[in-house]
Parts: structure tokens; sequence; C-alpha cells
């Protein structure tokens, strides 16, 4: 299955949303802090919807994750938090409301070749199979950030603070 598009068969859509499961079965705990919850608005239906995305870099002060769109300025969350900023989201057990905000690209760049510095071959092996050229330096990643045309990353920063015990908005 090609990674730089998104799944367009219905077993392979399921597989892509069974972490989604995880998150509403009460297991996100076992996801760690290397996977958040996203619940945003549709920017067409108005209804909740869900994606489960990598934390790429995390500030544990202020509870803020960045994640990157892996699928680009195309990827439908990323469109629908361009549209409607205001989120949930769920690290481990702690669900946040929150904001979410693309980064400057100067900024993304920097983002993901952090990321790249500390999980090198997960950030070679997922930015190749996307179809972006990186040989593995810091700078081929900060040049895939930074790109317009490259993989945007969004800051979700908390507006409240954190709770387990916020209703599900899923559509269920």
């Amino acid at each position: 299955m090609p990674l730089d598009q998104p799944p367009t068969t219905p077993m392979r859509r399921a597989l892509f949303r069974a972490p989604i499961w995880i998150y509403r079965l009460g297991l996100g705990p076992l996801l760690g802090r290397r996977f958040v919850l996203l619940t945003h608005k549709g920017r067409t239906s108005g209804t909740a919807r869900q994606a489960v995305l990598e934390v790429i870099g995390a500030n544990e002060a202020t509870g803020t994750v960045l994640v990157a769109s892996g699928y680009g300025r195309r990827s439908q969350w990323y469109r629908n938090i361009v549209a409607e900023p205001r989120v949930m989201f769920q690290v481990g057990a702690y669900r946040h409301r929150g904001r979410a905000t693309p980064l400057p690209p100067e900024e993304a760049g920097r983002a993901l070749a952090h990321y790249a510095q500390h999980h090198p071959a997960a950030a070679r092996t997922l930015l190749g199979g996307l179809g972006f050229e990186v040989d593995g330096s810091p700078e081929s990643f900060a040049r895939v950030g930074a790109d317009p045309d490259g993989v945007p990353v969004v800051r979700l920063a908390p507006t409240d603070p954190p709770r387990s015990d916020f209703p599900d908005l899923s559509d269920r």
C-alpha cells in the first residue's frame, strides 16, 4: 500500500482507523505519549471527526504537542483545523480543549529536523514512503518541513487545564 495516498479501499480505511477505536475503548493510555487523538469539526458537515496522529514534539509543561500532516495540506483533518481551529485532543488518558495552529514553514522545518534527530529510522521511513527525498541529515528534513508543498506541522495547544472526564464528542 503506497503511503503517499490516503487509503481507498474499505479494508485499508478500517486499518487506518483502528487506533481511533483503541481510544474509544478507553485504551488510549496504552499508546503512550507518542500518539494523539485529535477531535475536530468537519468544515462542511460541522460534525465531529477524529484522527490519530503521531506526536513529533511536545512541551510537557504546557501540554502542547506538535503533529505533522503526512498527506500535506490535502489531508482532511488538516483542512478541517484550518477552517475551525478549536479542537479537542487526547494524549494518553488526558483530554484537552485546545487550538490547532499550523506552524510557519521555517518553524515546521525545525520541528521535523528535531523529530528526525530523535527518531531517525521512523522519520526516514515515513517521509520516504510519502515520496519525499531525505538523506537522513537534519537539513533534508528541515527542507521538507519548510517547503510549502512539503509536510505541514501543526501545534495543538491546550486552552483549558487537562482533564480525563471530558465527554467524548465522536460520531459513534
